[in-house]
């Protein structure tokens, strides 16, 4: 059950800052200074030529004592032992992520170790880890190790418009497709357990509202302002809905059969390399890709929960005109395993009703095989949308 220890407190965290606009990082120093003088930037080769430089001269025109730590680009243990380490030798006295999800969440978790606060500069709008008080830690290898959870969330989170406009638009989508599910989740999360461990509160529900009408107002908009690499109103609402509301959306309201669904699409071999044809079109690594690939699994997921709890066709009709008109994958062959067995999607259906999976926190009578029919049923509703309204991809 959702709320076994009958928890009746609401809760809800966040930040204690959050700054976005174009140009920002210009600004760092003003920003950052309440936090110390001697900060550990850790950021990868690329970021580090995409804004460390810009971010380091800043804070050093300022009379910051700045160390760069070069991110080895997976977020292990051992990683964050090795930040720790720096932080230590160089009396760094709060911590910098700049960069993308996993170097994020090294910094969080190596600011934790050293008990300094941390700072978080998203270089992408892919990924609603900024906001939140937890890592997600891999084996040097790659595999999943284990979630990690803090006592406190980012002191600030800034986010450089100018940069993220920058970014492959792919990882906007990425990052819609993800923060689309924050309000589908967490309105059915109301009497579970947020990541805090307390009931959501009213404040938590109304940011997975707006959250999800900033999303269907604006994200088209938005995506072909970054197509183009511009900063408009539409883009900076999205960036906004993509990291700050979806960040406090998903903490602090709740996940459900989405996520879990995603989770269980690790199943699939064919899905790991779903991404792998766009590699080398841009200036991205394969974990990026990967990482994309994995969010458009979240939107898929979207469907099949709204499959799961009978939406209404008028609502089904919402969502996929919304995620196809930014290139999120709907159906099973625009994820890319057209061939998808019964047997496949039944080990898909077991992963995403494991012990402990998030789709526990629905209250909805939810079985493996009700699973496996959702997952089906998805597929189904997005081919009919297609095939009914003659929707073609824009080239």
């Amino acid at each position: 059950m959702p709320n076994p220890k009958r928890v009746t407190e609401r809760l809800f965290q966040s930040p204690s800052k959050y700054i976005q606009g174009p140009s920002a990082i210009h600004n760092a120093a003003k920003y950052l200074q309440s936090l110390g003088r001697a900060p550990l930037v850790a950021c990868d080769k690329i970021v580090h030529e995409i804004a460390g430089k810009e971010l380091i001269e800043a804070l050093e025109k300022a009379n910051f004592k700045v160390t760069h730590a070069e991110f080895n680009g997976e977020a292990s243990s051992q990683e964050v032992d090795r930040l720790r380490q720096l932080g230590l030798q160089y009396s760094s006295d709060f911590v910098i992520g700049l960069g993308g999800g996993k170097t994020i969440d090294a910094a969080k978790a190596a600011a934790n170790e050293l008990k300094v606060p941390v700072a978080i500069l998203p270089t992408t709008a892919s990924t609603d880890a900024p906001c939140s008080a937890l890592s997600v830690l891999y084996t040097p290898e790659g595999h999943f190790d284990r979630y990690t959870f803090f006592n406190t969330n980012p002191a600030i989170v800034l986010v450089d418009t100018s940069v993220i406009a920058r970014a492959p638009y792919r990882f906007l989508a990425a990052g819609m497709g993800d923060a689309i599910a924050t309000n589908v989740e967490a309105r059915l999360c109301k009497n579970s357990l947020n990541f805090g461990g307390g009931l959501p509160t009213e404040v938590s529900v109304a940011i997975g509202t707006k959250c999800e009408e900033i999303l269907l107002k604006y994200g088209k908009q938005a995506y072909e302002a970054n197509k183009a690499k511009v900063v408009t109103p539409a883009f900076e609402a999205v960036v906004e809905a993509n990291t700050l509301l979806s960040g406090l959306g998903f903490e602090s309201g709740g996940l459900a059969a989405a996520h879990a669904i995603h989770n269980g699409f690790t199943a699939i071999e064919a899905l790991h390399h779903l991404l792998h044809g766009e590699k080398g079109k841009s200036r991205v690594t394969l974990r990026q890709l990967y990482l994309t690939c994995a969010l458009r699994l979240v939107a898929f997921g979207t469907v099949a929960q709204l499959i799961l709890v009978n939406a209404t066709a008028a609502t089904l009709d919402t969502y996929i005109s919304f995620m196809l008109s930014v290139d999120l994958p709907v159906t099973f062959e625009q994820l890319g395993i057209p061939n998808v067995t019964d047997d496949e999607l039944r080990a898909v259906a077991k992963l995403a009703t494991a012990e402990n999976e998030t789709i526990w926190n629905m209250e909805e009578t939810v079985t493996e095989e009700s699973v496996f029919f959702a997952l089906k049923g998805a597929d189904a509703a997005g081919r009919e949308y297609i095939r009914r309204t003659g929707w073609k991809k824009d080239e």
